[in-house]
């Protein structure tokens, strides 16, 4: 259709959304439009039916038209911007709706409400539906973290409260939360987290009322920060004194009844390989070639689920956590240390229990046999990624060291290489994001960000983790059996078209059928990139592009694998889906596929796939909150030093740029001083209008530091400029500052060159929920 026709279209049905309880008649709507004669009404008539057509207008009995009732409430989740309006998702292909500050009921960012669809959205602009918020019916903030102020003796017995604090979450800073005088006392600056009493209401509505229910520690005091951050996710960093009162009776070793009905393998060459600061080793593995020449590939796991038995007190708290959070200086575990670092761990020359996925692989990279079975193992070495990169380098000392296993290690690399390459072939998108080591003092200031680089061990261990994960969850599926699965469906269709559209103005060639997308595509795309300076922007857009894992009852395969089975299966010391899997696997075995036993797990799995995929997600935002805070302490310490960068994405308000070290920042726009900049949505890129200069997604450019909020996270740079262009940039300013001065003698208010459709002034250095830290590739570790 014609860009003529669809504008006549969009034209015609705002009439209809500023007014929706009018009835027009065509004419009506010619008069409005000004548009007159014979060819004018048939243009109108006709987009009047396409609007019928679309449902988005009904016919009246009296030939007239009017805006077509959407439905009448709707439910979703609230996000809150931080002046007051807001958006709600409640559809997966409707566009968010969204919620001006007189309509939202008060809702905080996070709730769970009831809106009335006012306005139906406008495809042919791409406005989406407006609404109101008529229910909240579930509130996301029950506590809350922040900084307390107290109040002096006489404010106290004025009002009733002992003083407010303020969260350091964007979203939620703007609120004043007052503290009954009944709870704790905190001091001045300490964080404190509050328990919420009252919520915003018309009598009050920047302010909520709560109670003290804990006292984190004074702001200013080590590591108080981050576990502030830990708090305020509803992440425990202390076990209840029953769980590990539960830990401490079970045994810190293997007893001879435990080995009964295992295999023993515990003079089998196993071995483990992790980081050089690990401390709980859930894998470990072995290779050998069998004499018909194929490998034999042997992945034990941990058998957690023998020692945290189902509705046990450490089983409950481990369910509850769902996940181990990885920080900076600290992990906050799934289990008790004595599990997790004791006796589930593959620690070497010690008897553990394991389930063992036993698999024979061709060198084609099929797996033409496998078997699944409890088992008993004894590992031979503890070996580090760093030190079996090393030996596969040919280092002389190393390999010396360690010469009964660099055979196997190298029987490893060649297998990971047919399992790469078969992964590969079928469409597999192989991400290499650039991932950053925080390194911090002994009070947690970070001194350095490093950038994790991954060699063939790393990819190794990984190719084992993959084959295993595929394996149990293909076992299982061919058994037409309830189990649990890892999904990653495929992109929105949306996304996709933006994201090729995007690569192709960098020049590259898409090839393939949009209407069917394979990951094969990704994957061309991303091959055709490597080694490029447009590589990592590529990856972050191809990224932003994609679903989010989650976990389900339901075998919907995981599109960035091109696996049609997947599931979690390799680390039940850090992820409750894991050991959910463990737990099936073992009751199957003993119980059979009987209808009682299928039952009993399809009514659990739902829940446990929910309640997993929500608490993972508030794992990686703590992970990713803590990052971002100490990335922003970090740069503090270097206001006023330039940096090369990328831009990472653009937006209406400014432009997100990269530091080579993976620190983010913002250009507001408010500081690109050097010409009046605009917005174009389509290319994704910002143009000067005196200039001609752009500047777009994926472009290098030299910034300078000028603020790092350490209690927002929040990092601000200016684009460096020539003499040439900062010259111009001081003749804007004087002509700006001498045109608003006149305005001024007029009497007249003054303006700034951007006003609030640009952006709301913030920056923050976290700006897109799908660029989260993947802890492993493909969380496979």
């Amino acid at each position: 259709m014609p860009d003529k026709e669809n504008k006549l279209i969009a034209d015609i049905l705002e009439v209809f959304r500023s007014n929706p309880d009018r009835r027009y008649k065509s004419e009506q709507i010619e008069d409005i439009l000004r548009m007159h004669g014979a060819s004018a009404f048939k243009r109108v008539v006709k987009a009047l039916a396409v609007l019928e057509g679309e449902s988005k207008i009904s016919l009246t009995n009296k030939d007239e038209f009017k805006m077509a009732a959407p439905e009448t409430t709707v439910e979703g989740e609230f996000k809150g911007n931080d002046k007051g309006f807001g958006f709600v998702r409640y559809d997966e292909v409707e566009p968010d709706a969204f919620i001006a500050r007189s309509n939202t009921l008060h809702a905080v960012n996070g709730d769970v409400v009831d809106v009335k669809i006012t306005k139906p959205s406008n495809p042919w602009i791409d406005k989406g539906p407006e609404g109101e918020i008529t229910k909240i019916v579930e509130r996301s903030l029950t506590k809350v973290v922040g900084e307390f102020h107290p109040y002096s003796d006489s404010q106290v017995e004025k009002t009733g409260f002992y003083g407010y604090i303020q969260s350091h979450e964007k979203k939620i800073a703007s609120y004043m939360i007052f503290i009954s005088d009944k709870g704790l006392h905190p001091q001045m600056g300490d964080m404190v987290q509050v328990s919420i009493d009252e919520y915003p209401s018309d009598k009050h509505p920047q302010s909520m009322e709560g109670t003290a229910l804990e006292v984190i520690g004074n702001k200013n005091d080590p590591g108080v920060d981050i576990m502030s951050i830990v708090v305020d996710n509803d992440i425990n960093p202390e076990f209840p004194s029953e769980v590990l009162k539960a830990a401490e009776e079970i045994p810190d070793h293997v007893l001879d009844s435990e080995k009964e009905g295992r295999k023993d393998l515990t003079d089998n060459m196993v071995i483990t390989i992790d980081g050089d600061d690990s401390k709980d080793f859930d894998d470990a593995v072995g290779v050998d070639m069998l004499p018909n020449g194929n490998f034999h590939l042997e992945v034990h796991i941990a058998d957690v689920t023998h020692y945290v038995t189902e509705g046990s007190p450490i089983d409950q708290e481990a369910y509850a956590r769902g996940t181990s959070t990885y920080l900076v200086d600290r992990v906050i575990p799934m289990l008790p240390f004595r599990l997790s670092n004791g006796i589930c761990s593959l620690n070497p020359d010690e008897d553990r229990l394991a389930l063992t996925c036993d698999m024979e692989i061709n060198h084609k990279g099929d797996i033409v046999k496998y078997d699944i079975y409890p088992s008993v193992i004894r590992s031979k070495y503890r070996m580090t990624y760093n030190n079996v990169n090393e030996i596969l380098k040919g280092d002389e000392l190393l390999t010396k060291e360690y010469a009964p296993l660099v055979p196997m290690l190298k029987n490893m690399a060649d297998l990971h290489e047919i399992l790469f390459n078969k992964r590969h072939e079928r469409g597999a998108i192989d991400f290499e994001e650039t991932e950053a080591q925080i390194i911090v003092d002994e009070n947690g200031k970070p001194i350095d960000i490093k950038l994790r680089e991954r060699g063939t061990s790393e990819k190794m261990i990984e190719s084992f983790m993959l084959a295993a994960n595929e394996t149990v969850a293909m076992n299982y599926n061919l058994k037409h059996v309830p189990f649990l699965y890892r999904v990653h469906e495929k992109p929105d269709d949306e996304k996709v078209k933006n994201f090729f559209e995007f690569v192709a103005a960098m020049g590259v060639q898409v090839q393939g059928n949009l209407k069917e997308i394979t990951p094969k595509m990704f994957q061309d795309v991303l091959s055709k990139v490597v080694g490029t300076p447009e590589e990592p922007v590529v990856t972050i857009m191809l990224l932003r592009s994609m679903q989010q894992a989650r976990y389900s009852d339901n075998p919907l395969g995981h599109f960035g694998l091109a696996a049609k089975y997947y599931t979690h299966f390799t680390s039940p010391i850090r992820r409750y889906p894991d050991l959910m899997v463990h737990r099936m696997i073992h009751s199957y075995a003993v119980n059979g596929f009987t209808d009682d036993e299928q039952a009993k797990w399809k009514e659990k799995l739902p829940d446990v796939a929910q309640h997993t995929s929500g608490r993972e997600r508030i794992s990686i935002n703590a992970e990713r909150a803590v990052d971002d805070l100490k990335k922003t302490e970090y740069m503090a310490d270097q206001v006023g030093s330039e940096f090369d960068a990328v831009v990472s994405s653009v937006t209406s308000f400014g432009m997100f740029i990269q530091l080579d070290n993976t620190v983010e920042g913002l250009i507001h726009i408010s500081n690109m001083k050097d010409d009046f900049y605009e917005y174009d949505e389509k290319s994704m890129s910002m143009h000067g209008r005196g200039t001609g200069k752009t500047f777009k997604v994926g472009q290098p450019i030299k910034v300078k530091l000028i603020r790092a909020d350490v209690e927002h996270r929040q990092i601000d740079f200016e684009r460096v400029l020539t003499p040439e262009e900062q010259e111009q940039a001081d003749k804007r300013e004087a002509e700006f500052k001498k045109k608003r001065s006149m305005q001024h003698g007029r009497g007249r208010g003054g303006h700034g060159r951007h006003n609030d459709k640009r952006g709301n002034g913030n920056s923050s250095n976290s700006h897109n929920n799908n660029n989260h830290k993947r802890r492993g590739k493909y969380e496979s570790r």
